[in-house]
């Protein structure tokens, strides 16, 4: 059973859903997305996305008319397997279509860039076997990075830095979402302790460093689920 944390951008609210792996997720359309699809290659019992992406998604999928394979959606920061600001740790990332021939990826590619949901739509060039496409939120704190991050801010990317600052030993409290003074102070104290400006604020130089401490160091003691 998974716990599914969804970040509801029209109520600015966090959302916990308990699914088996077999179960849609949730705001997904009909049986399109299990949840099990979701996690991909994820051994957390912990995920998380939000509504604007599962929208894009439903779109994407009623368009296209037929099963689309998900190879890799979901994956926590400490597990890796992508890069290091990956919007598949915020849970708004899809790379799909594995299994389809050059052409039909083409299709599904071209089609994910003329719908306009995505904000991103990864160039073939750089897919060579899938096509990736995610609902990441601009303007990056760094380029083609994270949004800052700072006291009163909600959604996913809180979750990201979260999960970081736990896993790294900085004690941000329970995965909510909610950048409240528990994160803060986990904050500061990160940032005092690597030289940074101890202001609160996770800007590009923040989430630089964090990212490139935290991603792929697999499960900590400090990990929180």
């Amino acid at each position: 059973m998974a716990r599914i944390l969804v970040y509801n951008v029209g109520s600015n609210r966090m959302e916990t859903y308990n699914r088996g792996e077999n179960d849609p997720m949730p705001y997904s359309y009909g049986r399109t997305l299990l949840v099990k699809e979701f996690r991909g290659s994820s051994r957390s019992n912990t995920l998380w996305t939000n509504t604007a992406a599962m929208e894009s998604w439903n779109a994407t999928r009623r368009s296209w008319g037929q099963g689309i394979y998900v190879g890799y959606a979901f994956k926590r920061i400490w597990e890796g397997g992508h890069g290091q600001q990956s919007q598949h740790y915020a849970g708004v990332s899809f790379d799909v279509g594995q299994n389809l021939g050059s052409t039909c990826r083409r299709w599904l590619h071209n089609l994910a860039q003329s719908l306009g949901v995505w904000v991103y739509v990864e160039p073939l060039s750089m897919t060579p076997s899938w096509v990736h496409f995610d609902k990441r939120t601009n303007p990056p704190a760094c380029s083609a990075g994270y949004p800052l991050q700072r006291v009163g801010s909600a959604g996913t990317y809180v979750l990201v830095l979260q999960d970081a600052l736990n896993a790294l030993g900085y004690r941000a409290g329970s995965l909510d979402g909610y950048f409240g003074q528990n994160t803060r102070t986990a904050v500061v104290n990160y940032q005092r302790r690597n030289g940074l400006s101890a202001d609160g604020i996770v800007g590009c130089a923040t989430w630089r460093r964090l990212v490139s401490e935290v991603v792929g160091i697999g499960r900590t003691p400090g990990v929180v689920d």
